[in-house]
């Protein structure tokens, strides 16, 4: 009996330790994972400036006539008295032909209107005595006319023999030099005439030239002349297309300056006519893999609260964007953040001042 009263006490204690350890052991800690949402997406809404038409391009300085110059017949050049950027005066002499050869050619035709005369004088004589027939003097008087008809052309030909500044002017071009023989209208100087006034010849595209009318004002500073901003205007527009630019040759005529010259540089800036233009931009932050005059963002659907992928024709950037001409309406929403983490139809979290247009 003794023996099964002890072991009754010992089975006591052991489940009055179990009970004691139980009651201190911490009960273990259940945590649940919370829910992953869409990611937060700052967004923006697509807005639509109305800029006026201004048009810009560079273009050289250039004398608005230039004149050719050359011989009215062949002949080796005996001597050309002006050099490149030499000014002239009307009526200067320029250049000079050898004369031998001309004025042996006009010698030879006065000497056969010499004979022909006198043929023809012998031969009227003759038919009022009755001894040669009516053709025959025919024939003498029209061998005449063709002589005379050669010492006009040879006289013309001295005349010529010499190039003569039609107006006051900068030589432009000196195309030949003493010795050379050229044909018959080959050009040899080229001289600009100062009385026409100077022009900005600008090559532009066919959709700026279109927007252009002649009268328009345009600014047009020059390096040369310290960047000054000097007011010209548009005088002629071209009417066909370079064909190995293919851009259009548009002319600004500039106001007098002794400064100017031939083959400066400058910039010209035309405001076209007409109604203004709506240009779109998008951040720059909005637009990815832009290449080549294109570009993807992504667009926000309002309703399903995702975003889908966009190609967009893009053209400059400036501090206001980059501009937008074609894949984007104005008042679309676009995503302006995480846009490396977005994919096409995910949903997101539209964040930033324009969260609220998103339903």
């Amino acid at each position: 009996m003794g023996r099964w009263r002890g072991a009754g006490r010992t089975r006591r204690i052991v489940l009055a330790m179990a009970v004691f350890l139980t009651s201190c052991a911490k009960p273990a800690v259940v945590t649940k994972e919370a829910p992953v949402g869409p990611p937060q997406v700052r967004i923006a809404q697509v807005g639509a400036d109305d800029e006026a038409r201004e048009i810009t391009g560079v273009g050289t300085v250039a004398v608005q006539r230039e004149a050719s110059l050359g011989f009215t017949s062949a002949g080796r050049i005996l001597r050309l008295s002006v050099n490149e950027g030499d000014r002239v005066r009307r009526g200067q002499v320029l250049a000079a032909l050898d004369t031998t050869t001309v004025s042996a050619e006009l010698a030879r035709a006065r000497a056969e209107r010499t004979r022909a005369a006198a043929e023809y004088e012998r031969s009227a004589t003759l038919i009022a005595q009755g001894w040669i027939t009516k053709p025959r003097l025919d024939n003498a008087k029209a061998a005449l006319d063709a002589a005379e008809a050669q010492v006009r052309a040879a006289g013309f030909q001295a005349a010529n023999a010499t190039i003569v500044a039609p107006g006051s002017g900068t030589v432009l071009a000196r195309l030949a030099e003493p010795g050379q023989v050229v044909a018959a209208g080959t050009p040899v100087l080229t001289l600009g005439e100062e009385a026409s006034g100077y022009v900005l010849r600008v090559p532009l595209s066919d959709r700026d030239a279109a927007r252009l009318t002649s009268g328009l004002p345009a600014m047009v500073t020059l390096a040369a002349l310290g960047d000054e901003a000097i007011t010209g205007r548009v005088v002629e527009i071209g009417g066909r297309a370079d064909r190995a630019t293919g851009t259009f040759a548009v002319e600004i005529a500039l106001p007098a300056d002794s400064r100017l010259r031939s083959g400066q540089i400058g910039t010209a800036r035309i405001i076209a006519g007409g109604a203004r233009d709506t240009v779109l931009r998008v951040p720059a932050t909005a637009v990815f893999a832009a290449r080549a005059g294109d570009g993807f963002v992504y667009v926000v659907d309002r309703a399903r609260r995702r975003v889908v992928l966009r190609q967009i024709r893009l053209a400059e950037a400036d501090d206001g964007g980059i501009r937008v001409t074609g894949g984007l309406r104005r008042g679309e929403i676009v995503a302006i953040s995480r846009v490396d983490r977005l994919k096409d139809g995910m949903a997101i979290a539209p964040i930033g001042p324009a969260a609220g247009l998103v339903r």
